[in-house]
């Protein structure tokens, strides 16, 4: 596949024979003769690649594990992970002080509002104005441009509350968007898995910690008790500012704007033991981003949507970015999120303080399902995890519908029964869909596709919030427990959606995606590649074991 990096850059490439180049630190004879064909990383099948980054990695395994550069590596995710932290912070710590007598008294609300939705629903307006800036400045100014303002803690009014909700909404959005770019473009290609995992993973950080003060501050009466944790939720903001100029640029970013030995020298950085930017492991991702990075493509025209729907494959790419905004926002989980403490007065939990702790117990045991997906998304792959979020939904919202209805007899422990159900809810959503909405929207979508696409991803689902924002207070007030069954209806209608069209994307490179997104069938595509990967891993295994390893 011809390219325009090709031509203008050959001299920057630096082709060198490609069994040396394997072969680097090692006895040549020891390569097989037939790991990159004569043709580059263009001419490979995804075996050939999976076969040649396995060879690289035995060459070069990476940073080691235990040294300063390790810590470094770790500390610069830790930054990145920092945007995720923001939205999960922002959806508890409103649900925490929603049920603070004193937030309702100040601004004269009711946990369960027209009124309330408007606040809410202002964090989403503030998602949907972001969608131009996160679809054009990181691809202008690059990946790492991320930051975040807040000021609702010191409003006066609620107009000002308002407005600091909206600011609220716009930039984390646009950290959020940024980070998923940004991470998966730096990350190694074996391990980029569990950190895109664990950056989505982080949105329970932040709900842990919000949900956390909130159970003190809540049994004082100052205004404090609500103002400090909305001050609280600049934290993850600080640290962007004060850390992402120090850390490198994503190496596709540089590759695509003609900065070769700058992106080189990142990725030995970055990936390399030794630093080293002849290494195979960074001359097999510069020949992946030769053949796929163009300077005049279309993430070089901010204006420019028509690739995301351009080809019968860019529309399947962006499809499966579709499922993961719709499903992801209206599972029922932002129920859950936002109106936890009217849920359970529902549920006859009238004590606002016990609402709280019970908030907090849901953030620590949302975090351990998230986690815990973060951990399979390698193992069990990404289509079955969607699977076991989507069906698990289902049947969590069908449950808990039954036992909060008032049909049959009312007792205690059916409705301890109901909230456990909406517990085990929100573990099961975690565990499948938390994980996958950084991981799989990243993977999907080509390099030049990807700040767009994940701009409209998450615009999409900013819509489906405003749904959530303004139609769910009005719902738990009209049909209660009904509520619940319409998610199960439409989580069902998800199930079928995912099992339909969802492909495999385990233990695949971002550019051997392009293989199954142009066959005929992606789906079982995807398959064939999942199998091979699945016995060749395997063969590995045994080998290893035969030998004593």
């Amino acid at each position: 596949m011809s390219n325009p990096h090709t031509a203008s850059r050959a001299e920057d490439i630096h082709p060198v024979d490609d069994k040396n180049i394997l072969a680097h630190g090692h006895n040549v004879d020891e390569v097989e003769d037939n790991i990159i064909k004569p043709g580059g990383v263009g001419d490979m099948s995804p075996e050939d690649r999976a076969t040649a980054l396995k060879l690289a990695l035995e060459v070069d395994p990476g940073i080691p594990v235990k040294s300063w550069r390790m810590v470094h590596f770790i500390s610069m995710m830790i930054v990145v992970c920092a945007c995720g932290t923001d939205a999960g912070f922002d959806g508890t710590v409103m649900g925490a002080v929603n049920s603070m007598k004193q937030w309702q008294s100040y601004f004269g609300l009711e946990s369960a509002s027209k009124s309330t939705g408007i606040i809410f629903g202002m964090y989403t307006i503030g998602q949907i104005l972001a969608f131009f800036p996160t679809a054009y400045l990181p691809d202008r100014i690059g990946r790492k441009a991320m930051e975040e303002q807040s000021w609702t803690s010191q409003a006066k009014d609620f107009q000002m509350f308002i407005w600091g909700r909206l600011l609220t909404g716009l930039g984390c959005t646009f950290a959020a968007s940024s980070a998923k770019s940004y991470m998966s473009e730096i990350t190694p290609p074996d391990t980029r898995g569990r950190w895109m995992g664990l950056l989505n993973s982080f949105y329970y950080v932040g709900q842990l910690t919000a949900s956390g003060i909130a159970v003190p501050l809540g049994r004082h009466a100052s205004n404090w008790s609500w103002r400090a944790p909305l001050l609280l939720q600049a934290a993850p903001a600080a640290i962007n500012v004060a850390f992402v100029l120090f850390l490198p640029e994503s190496p596709r970013w540089l590759f695509a704007n003609g900065k070769v030995d700058q992106a080189r020298h990142v990725l030995a950085k970055l990936h390399s033991r030794n630093r080293d930017e002849n290494s195979p492991i960074v001359t097999i991702q510069i020949g992946e981003f030769e053949e796929n990075l163009s300077e005049g493509g279309a993430d070089k025209r901010w204006w420019d949507f028509r690739a995301l729907f351009k080809t019968r494959a860019s529309r399947y790419r962006f499809g499966m970015c579709a499922i993961i905004a719709v499903w992801g926002a209206l599972a029922g989980n932002s129920l859950i999120s936002y109106f936890l403490p009217v849920l359970l007065l529902q549920a006859g939990i009238t004590s606002p303080d016990r609402q709280r702790v019970l908030n907090f117990a849901n953030s620590l045991t949302s975090m351990g399902g998230a986690l815990t997906g973060t951990f399979l998304t390698d193992h069990v792959g990404r289509r079955p995890l969607l699977l076991f979020g989507s069906s698990s939904c289902m049947i969590g919202m069908a449950l808990a519908a039954g036992l909060l209805s008032p049909a049959g007899e009312q007792s205690t422990v059916r409705a301890n029964a109901g909230i456990s159900f909406i517990f085990l809810f929100m573990i099961c959503y975690s565990a499948g869909f938390t994980p996958l909405q950084g991981l799989y929207v990243a993977e999907v979508l080509p390099y030049e596709n990807r700040a767009k696409g994940i701009a409209l991803q998450t615009w999409l689902g900013a819509l489906c919030n405003i749904i959530n924002t303004f139609a769910l207070p009005v719902a738990l007030q009209k049909i209660k427990w009904k509520t619940y069954i319409i998610f199960s209806a439409w989580d069902a209608v998800g199930f079928v959606i995912i099992f339909l069209f969802a492909v495999e994307t385990k233990r695949l490179s971002l550019e051997d995606l392009d293989h199954i997104f142009e066959a005929k069938s992606p789906k079982k595509a995807s398959f064939e590649l999942a199998r091979a990967a699945n016995k060749r891993v395997k063969q590995e295994k045994e080998a290893a074991r035969l030998n004593g390893l």
